[in-house]
């Protein structure tokens, strides 16, 4: 085995734009190439598709049976498709990420026999707003996936902690990895903040607060809206905008219209100048109704932005109150905007927490200390599969010897 380069392959449900999706494409991009062969799969029809495409040395397979919706017979479709690649690949580890991809990748790499199954948790399939039979389900899939791992990650300790209450597994098996992003990337703004605020038609007596977050429910972003309602109905000075698109885009458009915010609400849909943006407003506003650790909002605090975000999941463990930024209710947009108005009215909290986030942000929250760590990791696990494969080819001679 040595000098042989392990064959490793990331699979994902779909290259949206998101922390899982964007974390997955810098680890395709940047493993070692000395010591590993880099595979990347996901459904295809994602954002991110064409990025994925361009990343150099690695074989990207983006296939059809990964895009269906939750559905018995496509998804025995994927697990069998995927152990079939597998097995033609002879891949060494199998990296899975996102709920969809986790389930079906982890069984169809059990049964092709890989030798090391990691999974990341970036948020588990269950939560609290789903009705209890879907909950169940989901809690059972998660324990059988979990028992043919041999490492979870999580993004947050409170996962961790969720997941060994359900039954996921044990605790040695979990590994805490922080969801990384590249903090320098957001310290400076490639444009003049009032070049940004004025193209987005906002004036310099205007305040401003941004959310970015893919419009799906698990990101509340109809509570956006009615948190922007109860702000500026204080403070007719607010302006706000949220950049990304989603499912739920024609919702969004009319809850704007019901509150009468248009022109107040601006929905940007899919943006790739976040930096521009973050260091563009005053505060930025998360209504998250579960999480993993919000990239989002690690990205707020490394632009100098001001946070209020939901206290859901692994967001507190960033986001101290009244320290690092502001937290509030999931489910309550007056409690948000309310929050938002206090930072607003508060110059002095408003820096103090903005100060304190960018201290908080530390190399445990680097993506190049995450990568390094993940590869410690797989190396520890594919090393340990060498060994043991070793021992066991060595016993039959052992034995020969002792008769």
């Amino acid at each position: 085995m040595s000098g042989r380069r392990f064959r490793v392959a990331h699979v994902i449900t779909r290259l949206e734009l998101g922390g899982a999706q964007q974390n997955t494409l810098f680890c395709a991009r940047n493993h070692d190439r000395a010591r590993f062969e880099v595979q990347l799969i996901a459904g295809g029809g994602g954002r991110l598709d064409g990025e994925a495409r361009q990343i150099p040395d690695t074989a990207v397979h983006l296939v059809p049976y990964l895009a269906h919706p939750v559905s018995p017979r496509h998804d025995l479709q994927a697990v069998l498709r995927l152990r079939e690649h597998f097995l033609r690949h002879r891949v060494d580890l199998v990296h899975t990420h996102s709920s969809k991809a986790g389930i079906v990748g982890r069984i169809a790499a059990h049964l092709a026999g890989v030798p090391a199954l990691v999974h990341t948790v970036h948020g588990w399939s269950f939560n609290p707003t789903q009705p209890a039979a879907r909950r169940r389900l989901y809690v059972a899939l998660e324990r059988l996936a979990g028992a043919i791992s041999d490492r979870l990650i999580v993004v947050a300790d409170g996962h961790r902690e969720l997941g060994l209450a359900a039954g996921i597994s044990r605790r040695e098996r979990y590994a805490v990895l922080r969801s990384g992003i590249d903090p320098q990337a957001f310290v400076d703004s490639r444009r003049a903040p009032e070049v940004v605020r004025r193209e987005l038609g906002f004036g310099p007596e205007h305040r401003v607060v941004g959310m970015l977050a893919c419009l799906k429910p698990q990101k509340a972003p109809l509570d956006f809206v009615d948190a922007a309602a109860v702000a500026h109905a204080r403070d007719d000075r607010l302006r706000f905008f949220i950049a990304g698109d989603g499912e739920l885009r024609e919702p969004l458009l009319a809850r704007i219209e019901a509150r009468g915010l248009r022109g107040i609400v601006l929905p940007l849909g899919w943006r790739d100048d976040v930096a521009d943006l973050l260091h563009a407003a005053d505060v930025f506003l998360l209504t998250s109704l579960f999480e993993g650790l919000p990239r989002a909002v690690l990205q707020a605090m490394a632009a100098g932005t001001p946070v209020v975000a939901t206290a859901v999941d692994g967001t507190p463990e960033v986001v101290e109150h009244e320290r690092t930024g502001l937290l509030v209710p999931p489910g309550d947009p007056a409690a948000a905007g309310r929050a938002v108005l206090r930072l607003v009215g508060d110059a002095e909290l408003a820096r103090r927490c903005a100060h304190a986030a960018r201290r908080r942000l530390d190399a445990e929250f680097d993506i190049r200390q995450m990568l390094g760590k993940l590869e410690g990791l797989y190396m520890e696990l594919l090393c340990g599969q060498c060994r043991r494969s070793t021992a066991t080819a060595r016993t039959p001679a052992r034995s020969a010897e002792a008769g």
